[in-house]
């Protein structure tokens, strides 16, 4: 089935900004909410569809890229894709916190158990941005402790059942007409205490300690200063029976000293002779990728002007298509001339009309 038009989806004009956005998909996700829709599945598959359209929209190289090309130019023919509620609510936790003022539902759905997500900042040449990279990251982050095995006691002892959450990790409380679960503030969500004479010696009973770990980030081609690649399960652990938290990668793309990026156009100066200008031919043009393509020069072009060479831009990341390249034209004037270039020019001047007085 495919998929409706991501502002006929939430109800506001193509020319909507930000506000306008939030303020719509504010509306659409009480009114489908799945704690006042219980066992609606239409109320909850048109909760999912205006998440979707609100990850695209509120979103400006995301919603650039949709003005564009539509689906086809976020990859996989639409926005992001969501396996089922637990994914949904993982990937808005902070706009549902932020329109929810919590967590966002009544279900055990993150848990206050989840691992945090972590940043890292990574910068690219814009060969890589335009080709895709590969990054080997290495990143501290919370393991189980090795002494203890992530149980927080030491050796031969055991720990207790939280008497305030009776083990479970979270404590509900109500927040108008929905019910929020939190991280139990007694136990710090792990459903079980430790007394400091049961703590493990290595990590102070925390049962996780700091360590460095590599990961492998993916860049695509066509990413963008700014841009964020997520790595999921790789942030902080979470705890007993929780998911991992993820890792945001934000790309900066380093200046480079020929080409320059406008969208996913790619803008560089070609500098041509006086003759050329004026005959035309051929010009060699540099290539991102460091070769040359050989382009016709009109005769007669003007300083200023420009070539282009279509489809070897930049890609849009996810899909088929891709930017241009433009070469602006500069005419060299030579500086020095030899006495028969002189004459030549000489005899060319002669051929000239007497400018008016």
């Amino acid at each position: 089935m495919a998929k409706r038009d991501f502002y006929e989806v939430l109800g506001v004009p193509r020319d909507a900004n930000d506000a306008d956005i939030k303020r719509a998909f504010r509306q659409q996700a009480l009114q489908n909410h799945p704690d006042r829709n219980p066992g609606d599945t239409a109320a909850e598959e048109r909760f999912k569809e205006a998440a979707e359209a609100y990850d695209v929209l509120a979103d400006s190289e995301k919603r650039q890229r949709y003005d564009r090309f539509g689906h086809a130019g976020l990859g996989g023919g639409g926005g992001a894709n969501y396996a089922n509620m637990d994914d949904l609510f993982s990937h808005f936790g902070d706009i549902f916190g932020d329109i929810f003022g919590g967590g966002g539902r009544s279900r055990q759905r993150q848990g206050g158990g989840r691992g945090a997500d972590l940043r890292c900042d990574i910068e690219i040449t814009l060969e890589e941005a335009v080709a895709g990279a590969r990054r080997e990251l290495e990143l501290p982050r919370l393991e189980p402790c090795a002494s203890c095995h992530g149980s927080g006691a030491k050796p031969g002892s055991e720990p207790d059942t939280c008497g305030q959450c009776r083990g479970r990790g979270q404590v509900s409380t109500r927040q108008g007409p929905f019910m929020f679960s939190v991280t139990c503030p007694a136990c710090a969500g792990q459903g079980k205490t430790l007394k400091p004479a049961n703590r493990c010696a290595t990590c102070d009973g925390a049962g996780q300690q700091r360590t460095a770990r590599k990961v492998t980030v993916k860049v695509p081609p066509g990413v963008d200063t700014g841009n964020r690649l997520r790595v999921t399960g790789e942030g902080e652990r979470g705890g007993t029976g929780q998911p991992a938290g993820d890792l945001y990668v934000v790309v900066h793309v380093q200046a480079h000293p020929r080409f320059r990026r406008i969208d996913n156009d790619l803008h560089c100066d070609i500098e041509v002779d006086v003759v050329s200008a004026v005959l035309g031919g051929l010009v060699g043009v540099p290539l991102i990728d460091g070769s040359t393509e050989r382009v016709k020069l009109p005769a007669g072009i003007q300083p200023g002007e420009q070539l282009r060479i279509r489809g070897r831009g930049v890609p849009v990341v996810n899909t088929s298509a891709r930017g241009d390249q433009f070469a602006h034209v500069r005419v060299v004037v030579p500086k020095k001339l030899s006495a028969e270039q002189r004459a030549l020019y000489e005899q060319l001047a002669a051929t000239n009309p007497a400018p008016a007085l």
